[in-house]
C-alpha cells in the first residue's frame, strides 16, 4: 500500500489530455449499445483488433505486472484467481470469480481464505492447471529479478516479509496452501476482508514451473487465457495475440474474446494515435487504444461531428486531484490556514485548467464520488464553484494574517492537466481574492515526484494526486492517511503525515468486514472524519473520453477501470 497504485504511476507517464485509468455510470457510445458500421450491430467472432497506444505493454510477465483487476491487455492472457465483473458503469466495479468457483470463503476472523479452483482448466498446451501453479505463480513474485507487481502479499502472507522467491528459496510459502490439485489456502498476518480484489492482481495467475524461464519468461509466458502470446518485439512495443485453443469459454464468463487476434503497437505519439482513431482507415478502423485520452482541443473536434462523437467512450476511474497540506510547515501548521485556503478555492477555474466539464468533475470530497468506494457527500468548507474570499480572509484573520499570506505551491511541469502549471496558475488566481500570495515552485516531473514523496523534503503545499488498486476505500485512504504507512526513508504518500490513533483503529476495524457493502459505508464515513482536520482539498475527479475505430462493436466500460474492456471488443 506504500507504493502508488498502477493507475496513478501510469497516468503520469502517459497522459497527453489528461490522465490514464469517478460520478456517473461510466458509459460508452450511444448508451453502451454494440455499435458497428453496416447494418448488423451485433458483436461476431472473428477479425483482427489492432491496439494503438503510447506505452509499450513492458515486463509482460504476470509477476511483474501491477494491475487492477488482471489489467487490460494482460487479462487477454492471463487469468486470476478472481476478476472484475466485464460489465458497464457501477456493475463492473464488482469482484467475480475467474479460475475459482468463488470469491473466497474466508475464516470468521478473515485471516484465512480458501478457494476452489474450477474443473476443466488448461494452459494453451493442453495441460491442466492447478493450484500448485498458482502457488508457484505468487512466489516467484518475491523473486528480486521479476520485482513490479504489487506489494500486498509482502504484507498480508504469514512469514513473507523477508521470503526472496523459489529461486534462492525452494521451500516455498507455508502460508499458501495446496492440499490438492484444486484447492489453494491463504493464511493472512490480520484480518483483510478485501482479499478477493487482491487476488485479481496478475500475481494470482498459475505459471507451470516446468515452463518457468525466470527472466525471459514474458518472452512467452503460458497462457491460461483465451489468447497466447505469438510475438513480443522490444520489450512489449509490438505484441500480437491469437487464440488459445485449450481456452473454454464454459470455464469463463468475463471473457467474450471475439477477435481471432490481437495486434497490439506501441511507441506511437498520442495526437497520432487519436488521428488514426479518427480517420479509421484499413486496420485502424479495427483498433482502440487502452492508454490514450482525448484532449481538451481534440475533444472540441470531436463534439462538432456526430461520427465522431458517437465513437467516443465516457469512463470513471476512483481518482481524485487534489491540494495536499504539510502541517509540519509553518504556516500550515494552523488548521484556520488550511480551512481559509479550502474555502478560497475556485473550483470551475481548476476545472476548467484541467480541460472543462467534459474532462473533469469538481471534488469536495477525497473518495471519488462511487459506490463502490463508499462515497458519502460532503462538503466541509463551502464555497460555491468559485470559492469564498470572504470566509477566507475571516479564517486568515483569525488565524493571526489581517494583512493576509504569501506561501508558495509546489507542482510539476509536466504537461498532464493535473499537477501541472495549468492547474497551479488557477489556485494562485483564486487565492489572489483572499489576501493570498502564492508563488509558483514548478519541477520537473521526476525531481517533483521525489520532492513531495520524501518526508524530508516535502513541501507545506503542493498538487497531487492518488488512484486506487481497486474500486475501494481502503486502498484509497489508508496508503495517504495511515500514521503506519508513513516512510521515513522511501517513498512516503502520507502526504498530510497523520498519525490519528482512532483513524487507525478505524481502518484496522473496517478491514476486517467480508461485507463489502458494509465496508464502504464505513471507509465514506471515515473520508468525512479525516477530511475534518482539512489536510487535503480535493480538487476535481477527471473523467476519461477515449475514441475507438469505426467497426468496433461491444465497448464496456466499467467503474472498475474508466477505460474500455478490451475483452468485450468485437470487429465482426
Amino acid at each position: 500500500m506504500r507504493h502508488p497504485s498502477v493507475i496513478a504511476r501510469r497516468v503520469a507517464a502517459v497522459s497527453v489530455s489528461l490522465v490514464l485509468a469517478a460520478g456517473a455510470a461510466a458509459c460508452g457510445p450511444d448508451d453502451n449499445d454494440a455499435k458497428g458500421s453496416g447494418g448488423d450491430s451485433t458483436p461476431h467472432k472473428g477479425g483482427t483488433l489492432t491496439v494503438l497506444n503510447s506505452n509499450p505493454q513492458q515486463d509482460f510477465d504476470p509477476a511483474r505486472l501491477y494491475t487492477s483487476g488482471g489489467g487490460n491487455v494482460p487479462s487477454l492472457v492471463f487469468r486470476t484467481l478472481t476478476t472484475r465483473n466485464r460489465e458497464n458503469g457501477e456493475a463492473g466495479a464488482e469482484v467475480v470469480p475467474d479460475l475459482a468457483t468463488d470469491t473466497g470463503r474466508p475464516s470468521k476472523d478473515a485471516t484465512v481464505w480458501t478457494y476452489t479452483l474450477k474443473k476443466g482448466l488448461k494452459y494453451e498446451d493442453g495441460t491442466a492447471i492447478t493450484s500448485a501453479d498458482i502457488k508457484y505463480g505468487i512466489e516467484r513474485s518475491f523473486a528480486p529479478e521479476l520485482s513490479g507487481g504489487a506489494p500486498y502479499l509482502r504484507d498480508w502472507l504469514v512469514g513473507a516479509a523477508d521470503y526472496q522467491g523459489p529461486y534462492k528459496d525452494k521451500g516455498g510459502l507455508d502460508a499458501i496452501e495446496t492440499p490438492d490439485e484444486r484447492t489453494i489456502v491463504f493464511h493472512l498476518n490480520k484480518p483483510e476482508g478485501e482479499f478477493p480484489y487482491l487476488a485479481t492482481q496478475t500475481q494470482f495467475t498459475p505459471v507451470p514451473k516446468a515452463k518457468d524461464t525466470g527472466t525471459k519468461y514474458e518472452e512467452h509466458p503460458v497462457s491460461s487465457g483465451p489468447y497466447k502470446v505469438v510475438k513480443n518485439e522490444n520489450d512489449g512495443e509490438h505484441l500480437v495475440l491469437e487464440r488459445n485453443t485449450y481456452w473454454s469459454a464454459s470455464t469463463d464468463a468475463e471473457r467474450k474474446a471475439y477477435p481471432d487476434r490481437v495486434d497490439v503497437r506501441s511507441g506511437l505519439d498520442s495526437s497520432v494515435i487519436n488521428q488514426r482513431l479518427s480517420a479509421s482507415q484499413g486496420a485502424d478502423s479495427t483498433a482502440v487504444t487502452t492508454d490514450t485520452n482525448l484532449g481538451p482541443a481534440e475533444l472540441a473536434k470531436v463534439t462538432g461531428d456526430k461520427e465522431l462523437a458517437a465513437r467516443v467512450g465516457t469512463g470513471h476511474f476512483g481518482y481524485t486531484n487534489y491540494i495536499a497540506f504539510n502541517p509540519t510547515v509553518k504556516p500550515f501548521d494552523n488548521p484556520k490556514v488550511r480551512q481559509a485556503i479550502s474555502y478560497a478555492i475556485d473550483r470551475s477555474s481548476v476545472v476548467n485548467a484541467a480541460g472543462g466539464s467534459s474532462l473533469a468533475e469538481p471534488a469536495t470530497t477525497y473518495l471519488p464520488n462511487q459506490k463502490s468506494f463508499g462515497y458519502e457527500p460532503y462538503d466541509l468548507f463551502p464555497a460555491g464553484d468559485a470559492g469564498d474570499a470572504a470566509k477566507a480572509k475571516e479564517l486568515l484573520k483569525e488565524a493571526g494574517h489581517a494583512n493576509g499570506l504569501t506561501i508558495t505551491l509546489t507542482h510539476s511541469n509536466a504537461k498532464d492537466f493535473e499537477t501541472s502549471p495549468e492547474i497551479a496558475t488557477a489556485i494562485q488566481d483564486a487565492l489572489k481574492k483572499a489576501g493570498i500570495t502564492v508563488k509558483l515552485q514548478g519541477l520537473e516531473d521526476n525531481d517533483y515526484s521525489d520532492k513531495i514523496h520524501n518526508v524530508k523534503t516535502e513541501p507545506g503545499f503542493f498538487l497531487a494526486h492518488w488512484g486506487a488498486d481497486w474500486p475501494s476505500g481502503g486502498p484509497f485512504l489508508a496508503p495517504i492517511f495511515d500514521g503506519r504507512q508513513i516512510v521515513k526513508d522511501g517513498a512516503n504518500f502520507n502526504t498530510g503525515l497523520l498519525n490519528d490513533k482512532s483513524v487507525n483503529a478505524e481502518i484496522d476495524s473496517i478491514n476486517k468486514l467480508t461485507d463489502l457493502d458494509a465496508a464502504a459505508k464505513r471507509w465514506g464515513a471515515l473520508d468525512k472524519k479525516i477530511g475534518e482536520q482539512a489536510l487535503t482539498v480535493p480538487l476535481f475527479h477527471p473523467v476519461y473520453k477515449r475514441l475507438v475505430g469505426k467497426d468496433i462493436k461491444n465497448v464496456v466500460i466499467s467503474d472498475w477501470t474508466g477505460v474500455l474492456d478490451i475483452s468485450q471488443v468485437a470487429v465482426k
